[in-house]
This record gives structure tokens, C-alpha cells and sequence, in this order.
């Protein structure tokens, strides 16, 4: 089993769970390929950010939605396509809102990560 973030990037955001105010998220496309399966997932994880050194990521806030799931393996074009498209964006504002969250598109934390 290979589990990669094939992107991931931090964000401003706003959102409060379990009763603590979080500022900020770590959104990511997720790829697991096992047996000749391939599974991609948008995951967002809102964590406190107290200050600009805070990235300590807290996992009782995190949600993940699966995209695609079928036989085959890793794709770059399938990839490129959820990142451009514009529905790995949707995915992850459609998980924030249902938690009371949003994700600040605009407001990067840091630049972003590929695999």
C-alpha cells in the first residue's frame, strides 16, 4: 500500500470544533493505491495556528471526502485534472461547511507541496 499527499498546502481558515477556535487548515489530495486499486481523497484538517510558528496539526478536526475510487493506479493527468478543475476546492468547502467551517482560499500559509 502507497499512501502519498500527491498536494498539499496551508491555509488561513476559520473554524471552531470541539470547542477550540481554529485559524487555519492543511488541505491535501491524498492517492492510495493497494491490490490494483487506486482511491483519492480531499482531506481538510483545521488546526489552532496560535501564532505564524504554530503548524502543530491537531486530528480531531480533520474530514476527508473519497473522489475516486477504481482499478488502475496513480495518474498525473487525474491528478491535474481534481487540482485544476476546480472539484478538489469544492470537495473540501463542501466538508468545511458541514463542520461549521471555511477554508480561506486566498490567504496561503505556505506554498504549496506536490508529490
Amino acid at each position: 500500500m502507497a499512501t502519498i499527499n500527491v498536494y498539499e498546502q496551508y491555509f488561513a481558515a476559520d473554524c471552531t470544533y470541539n470547542g477550540v477556535r481554529r485559524k487555519a487548515a492543511l488541505v491535501a489530495l491524498i492517492s492510495d493505491s493497494n491490490a490494483g486499486m487506486i482511491t483519492y481523497e480531499a482531506s481538510v484538517t483545521f488546526f489552532p495556528h496560535r501564532d505564524e510558528e504554530d503548524y502543530a496539526v491537531s486530528y480531531d478536526a480533520c474530514f476527508v471526502k473519497e473522489l475516486y475510487h477504481a482499478k488502475g493506479r496513480r495518474s498525473k493527468k487525474r491528478e491535474k485534472e481534481f487540482l485544476e478543475s476546480g472539484s478538489f476546492k469544492d470537495e473540501i468547502d463542501r466538508l468545511a461547511a458541514e463542520h461549521g467551517g471555511r477554508v480561506t482560499w486566498d490567504e496561503p500559509l505556505r506554498a504549496a507541496s506536490y508529490a
